[in-house]
């Protein structure tokens, strides 16, 4: 891509837009796990740096940012602040609770869940002083806890609701399952799973949310790991000219109306290079070598 093409912006409905509860947003968001690890170019860790990364994605037209209690160890929601408050009216911030805050032991692969209602509501206020907010537009069950019946885990979310402090709810690493239980107390408006071009296991989900217009928001969009699909990726993206990343984005864009890929990175480079997979059609040609390579 080139400078012209990194000035370009989402606004002008390149990838669409999906009712998100109260909001409306491109189908483009960003998702903001790495952004307090942002490094200048020096490659010294650098909070400047991850504000101009927040702008930046703003600037081309990204207006969905997905944070969490745990990004950072909260850091990343007192970034998001630092660098948009007062917020753009047009810019929606989900965030979510569901974990133990901390960090991973060594051996795991993730911090242990925790959905206990006490937890989820100090969790709640904390993000609302770090995000420097009087309510959360879009709240998130991070992850059912298997000690806790997800239905108390989602009832602590909809005690919230009911008393102004999130606007909507969402769900995440869910089946189908938790999403009736989930829909049985309250509005779902986005569930979020991990999904891409090699990882489809949540279809299913996928395909429930498509009949109900809930937004998508697959985590990992362009995490591909060793597999064949990765590699028809990688041949795809060579035969473009393009980045595996971009690759990986489109393809989710064009999969389904939808889905809101949230890629992420610490880079304000490869942000740009996220941001203009936007203007990437596969042609049906491509399309169907990734889809067969995944069902291989």
């Amino acid at each position: 891509m080139t400078d012209r093409d990194h000035a370009r912006s989402l606004e002008d409905d390149t990838v669409g837009t999906i009712a998100v509860g109260g909001a409306t947003v491109r189908r483009l968001g960003f998702g903001a796990m790495r952004v307090s690890g942002a490094r200048n170019a020096q490659g010294v860790r650098d909070r400047d740096e991850a504000v101009r990364l927040y702008r930046r994605v703003y600037e081309r037209g990204v207006n969905f940012i997905d944070v969490a209690n745990i990004y950072g160890y909260g850091e990343c929601e007192e970034i998001l602040a630092e660098a948009l408050y007062p917020y753009p009216a047009d810019l929606l911030i989900g965030t979510k609770a569901g974990f133990e805050p901390g960090k991973i032991e060594p051996g795991k692969r993730s911090l242990p869940p925790l959905g206990r209602p006490e937890h989820i509501r100090a969790e709640c206020d904390k993000s609302l002083r770090r995000l420097r907010l009087d309510h959360i537009d879009l709240y998130q069950v991070h992850v059912p806890d298997p000690d806790v019946p997800y239905e108390e885990t989602v009832g602590a979310f909809v005690e919230l609701q009911r008393a102004g402090k999130i606007r909507d709810i969402g769900i995440s690493n869910v089946t189908l399952d938790h999403l009736a239980t989930a829909q049985s107390l309250c509005e779902v408006v986005a569930v979020q799973n991990a999904y891409n071009v090699a990882r489809r296991g949540s279809e299913p989900v996928l395909e429930a949310c498509a009949r109900q217009r809930i937004a998508f928001i697959p985590h990992s969009p362009n995490i591909l790991g060793e597999s064949p699909v990765g590699g028809v990726v990688r041949a795809v993206a060579e035969g473009r000219g393009v980045s595996v990343q971009q690759v990986a984005i489109a393809w989710l864009l064009g999969h389904s109306p939808v889905m809101v890929p949230i890629p992420g990175t610490a880079n304000l480079a490869h942000a740009d290079d996220n941001v203009d997979a936007a203007w990437l059609e596969l042609s049906d040609t491509e399309r169907a070598r990734l889809d067969a390579a995944a069902s291989d």
